[in-house]
């Protein structure tokens, strides 16, 4: 199975970044924990704070034979018609994560323009949020 992480826009300053909301965690340790709880997975990983990268990187997912992408598409998601429209548009199935409760955070988080286009979504549990989704692959 070949599953795709892809991160967007401030997700690489994680263990720095708001370390009361995101934790003290960087990306680089969320991924090796991933990569030692699933090991026959093949996990590949791209992060981009600018969004037509991000669009490039999964309209490409579908000619390379992956099972699916962990999408935290950060602040597009609430603001990316361009990513949206992306997700619905490629055959890969993509589930999209945020580490926190959106719900519970300021106002303008409370709309993600990407939820309707993802196959799931899950929200709230840190960096489990990522184990979450892809054991969803998985079972």
């Amino acid at each position: 199975m070949k599953i795709a992480i892809v991160n967007g826009p401030n997700l690489n300053l994680l263990g720095t970044r708001e370390p009361e909301v995101y934790g003290s965690e960087t990306f680089d340790d969320i991924l090796n924990g991933l990569k030692n709880t699933f090991p026959k997975i093949e996990l590949h990983y791209f992060q981009s704070n600018i969004e037509g990268e991000l669009i490039d990187y999964l309209q490409g997912l579908d000619s390379q034979d992956f099972d699916g992408a962990v999408l935290n598409a950060g602040g597009y998601s609430h603001t990316s018609i361009a990513l949206a429209d992306c997700v619905k548009a490629i055959n890969a199935k993509i589930i999209g994560v945020h580490m926190s409760n959106i719900y519970a955070r300021e106002e303008e988080r409370h709309t993600d323009l990407l939820s309707a286009a993802c196959f799931g979504g899950i929200f709230g549990f840190g960096a489990k949020s990522y184990e979450l989704a892809i054991s969803s692959f998985v079972d």
